[in-house]
């Protein structure tokens, strides 16, 4: 799986598609890992965009609960923005919406994180 990648201000927005599930977890944890160690106190917050998201499973579950931990344990801001209403239930059922912030769109999610990554993702 890829991500794709886009910088708003000290922001960095991570477009996933498809399905997180038992067969594509692995990558999706894999392409993560390089943002994840370097989102740290200080340098950018991580917008997860799942607008493109179709479905997660509880193994995708686990990559996201794991890169929160590691996030906040490096002092930096994590969030998932634009889940679709199957994924959004699925969050809701499992309580995870507890574990990571989630936010109804990408801009709501900047600003909630970074306020001032919100204005150059607006310039976008």
């Amino acid at each position: 799986m890829e991500l794709a990648e886009r910088h708003a201000g000290k922001a960095l927005v991570l477009g996933a598609s498809g399905r997180i599930d038992h067969s594509s977890a692995e990558n999706f944890r894999v392409a993560l890992q390089p943002h994840l160690e370097q989102c740290k106190t200080g340098t950018f917050v991580i917008v997860l965009d799942f607008s493109g998201v179709e479905y997660i499973s509880s193994v995708g579950l686990r990559v996201l609960m794991l890169a929160a931990k590691q996030v906040k344990s490096q002092g930096g801001a994590i969030g998932v923005a634009a889940l679709q209403p199957v994924v959004k239930e699925i969050f809701e059922i499992s309580k995870f919406n507890l574990v990571i912030p989630c936010f109804t769109a990408v801009s709501d999610a900047l600003a909630a994180l970074s306020p001032s990554a919100l204005t150059s993702h607006g310039a976008a």
